[in-house]
């Protein structure tokens, strides 16, 4: 296959999701789209890529390849602990921030609960005697027998990557800047906080400076290398925040990548909710491995605080929770003697017991017995089940725990449910929404087969499935605007504060903002403003936007936040002195978008795209559902359960009780109470 550049007008534009089972991919080229999806390659992620843009080049050549990636490695890294031996350089008498952090219990009572090790070890951890105050002015100068003793002192320790976090740096940025300018003299690739996260709190600054360093030059060298493989051409990747970044930056700022394929699924699931009509929707998200769902109430909600593998991450990232739940995840007797399934998962090798290698049931295995997958015609033929062999398996789990493999089957699938019912109900209900007023938009691999029974677990009306839901993360990535996120700690009593100084704050960083963007190909780029608040004292900030003009004047700014205190906590209280932390500024280019799906009209019945009934389990009652081809049905057309929807991508189970119709957009649309 050969890779061809030519001018972005004329691209080829291809989105790229890497997941735990399967790689897949989108092919967007004048209004024409092809979806492919071959198994992840774990060990050389690369490798499915490479091979999923063979398949679609069909032996010929793909011109002008412009390639946005929802990356894995940076997450794997931190996850697996091989990522680049780091060393910390910080302020003299800080060097154990990073281990001592904030002193709290994920688990309250477990007595043999152990905090993950850091991941700079303390023989990697160097103390500089310089000290700035928390309004950036020095109170100890660096001192120049220092910058010449810690570059050898690295080397010599064997460090292949530096995080530089000094105390209070976000506020002067000089002393990391000289260190980092010798220690790059010595050719060691660095991460230095003021630019990572110039904000305050100095043990999730270091932290998110140290996850940097650490997973940079591993991201760095694969990206390097996929853009030689691949040619010339133009390679972007997304970002936590649902905005795509170059591979250049990505490579510097790995960080902001770590949730990238989760980040993708959510842009592409608001696009796919407004284009049904829902504005307030919760995405499902459900692959080989893990299950991610994020809430939209109009808009797609933010965090800046996460944390994976133990380490707190602060760069503003997509509000996503993620359990282990999804088509891959093992089921099994625990030790009490109950049926028990996942977090740990088959993964894409050896993969379920019906693709071949697998010896441990999964839920695919189980939804293949129950008759809600064709063993001949998955992943639109190209892959043969082995619906004996899972049989077989299921059989074996049932007589551990003393039921029927029917019961067993369903049994797995109601677990799986629960499991992420759980998750949906910390987004939703314990934040102070009504699941009832959403819609939940579904998509993943394996979302298809458990939207309807999961949204009957939470009385969720209705259920969304865009078209081609097995690579709707690729898609989203296609969606993805071109977008950075800056921020500053500013620390100012809001009564104090006038507009002047925080127009001031806000143009240093769109200074910095235009230049990047113009790297970016974006010489124009749209910003939102933003700063975090909260009361006097409180440890926590809530985000407040921040109008242009007139409407941006601290008095409105205050106004807002006491509105927002109000509707998150119930409580809010304008006489109380409240505090400006941090001002964050957005920036961000528009992509051209693959043109919005439309479904054929003149549909009524669905009776032409009917491909068979197969016997189906539900409710531990066997009974003949309808097959139908996703291809086949037009807008308008309405069929009741049971049955379920094929297409190369994934499967759609409609229960018995349940009515689904087609939209103008080709959006399957689940009535889960049966409606009319």
């Amino acid at each position: 296959m050969a890779l061809k550049g030519k001018s972005s007008a004329s691209a080829v534009r291809i989105g790229v999701d890497t997941g735990g089972t399967f790689t897949d991919f989108i092919l967007v080229r004048g209004g024409r789209v092809r979806v492919h999806k071959v198994p992840s390659t774990p060990e050389d992620p690369a490798r499915a890529i490479l091979q999923g843009l063979s398949d679609l080049a069909e032996g010929g050549d793909i011109p002008g390849i412009d390639l946005t990636h929802g990356s894995t490695v940076a997450t794997n890294a931190l996850l697996t602990r091989i990522g680049a031996r780091t060393a910390l350089i910080t302020t003299e008498g800080f060097e154990d921030v990073i281990e001592i952090g904030r002193q709290n219990r994920k688990t309250l009572y477990d007595l043999a609960y152990h905090r993950p090790a850091p991941l700079v070890p303390r023989r990697l951890r160097f103390g500089v005697s310089e000290r700035l105050d928390e309004r950036g002015r020095v109170v100890s100068s660096l001192r120049r027998r220092d910058l010449e003793s810690i570059a050898e002192k690295i080397k010599k320790a064997g460090a292949e990557s530096a995080a530089i976090c000094f105390l209070h740096a976000y506020a002067n940025p000089a002393h990391e800047e000289r260190v980092a300018e010798t220690i790059r003299g010595a050719g060691i690739p660095v991460s230095v906080s003021s630019s990572v996260l110039p904000e305050y709190r100095e043990y999730e600054r270091t932290s998110t400076t140290c996850v940097n360093a650490y997973v940079s030059p591993m991201m760095s060298r694969y990206l390097g290398d996929l853009e030689r493989q691949m040619g010339p051409g133009r390679l972007r990747v997304m970002q936590s925040n649902g905005g795509v970044i170059s591979a250049g930056v990505a490579a510097r700022e790995a960080v902001r990548t770590i949730l990238s394929g989760p980040a993708g699924g959510v842009v592409g699931g608001r696009e796919a909710a407004r284009g049904a009509g829902y504005e307030n929707a919760i995405t499902f998200d459900m692959g080989g491995t893990s299950t991610d769902v994020s809430l939209l109430s109009g808009a797609i909600g933010f965090t800046s605080e996460t944390e994976v593998a133990g380490c707190p991450i602060r760069v503003p990232v997509i509000d996503i929770h993620t359990v282990g739940a999804g088509g891959g995840s093992i089921a099994r007797r625990d030790p009490g003697g109950a049926l028990a399934v996942g977090p740990e998962s088959a993964g894409a090798d050896p993969g379920p017991i019906c693709y071949g290698k697998g010896r441990e049931v999964t839920v695919t295995d189980a939804n293949l017995f129950l008759g809600r997958l064709d063993p001949e015609r998955f992943l639109g033929g190209r892959m043969r089940l082995d619906a004996a062999a899972a049989g077989r398996g299921i059989s074996r789990l049932a007589r551990s725990l003393g039921l029927s493999p029917a019961e067993a089957a369903e049994g797995v699938i109601r677990i799986a449910d629960q499991h992420v019912a759980g998750a949906i109900r910390i987004i939703s209900v314990e934040r102070g929404h009504d699941p009832r007023e959403f819609a939940l938009v579904s998509f993943g691999g394996a979302g298809g087969m458990h939207a309807v029974s999961l949204a009957r677990v939470l009385n969720i009306p209705t259920v969304v499935v865009p078209n081609n839901p097995g690579i709707l993360s690729a898609r989203g990535m296609l969606t993805a605007d071109v977008a950075k996120d800056y921020s500053r700690t500013v620390l100012l009593p809001a009564e104090a504060a006038d507009k002047r100084s925080l127009d001031r704050h806000f143009a240093a960083m769109r200074r910095e903002a235009e230049r990047e963007m113009r790297a970016e190909g974006f010489p124009r780029p749209r910003f939102e403003r933003y700063a975090d608040m909260r009361y006097l004292g409180q440890s926590y900030e809530l985000r407040i936007p921040v109008s242009a003009g007139a409407a941006g004047t601290p008095a409105r700014l205050r106004a807002a936040f006491d509105r927002a205190h109000q509707e998150r906590f119930g409580i809010s209280n304008a006489e109380r002195p409240a505090e400006i932390v941090t001002l964050r500024l957005r920036a961000s280019g528009r992509v051209r978008k693959p043109a919005a799906d439309r479904a054929a009209g003149g549909g009524r019945s669905a009776s032409r795209a009917l491909a068979g009934r197969r016997e189906m389990i539900f409710e531990g009652k066997k009974t003949k559902g309808r097959v139908y081809e996703r291809e086949l049905l037009r807008a308008g057309d309405r069929f009741r359960g049971p049955a379920v929807v094929t297409e190369l991508s994934a499967t759609t189970v409609v229960p018995p009780g349940a009515v689904c119709r087609v939209d103008g957009r080709g959006n399957l649309v689940v009535e889960v109470a049966g409606g009319g």
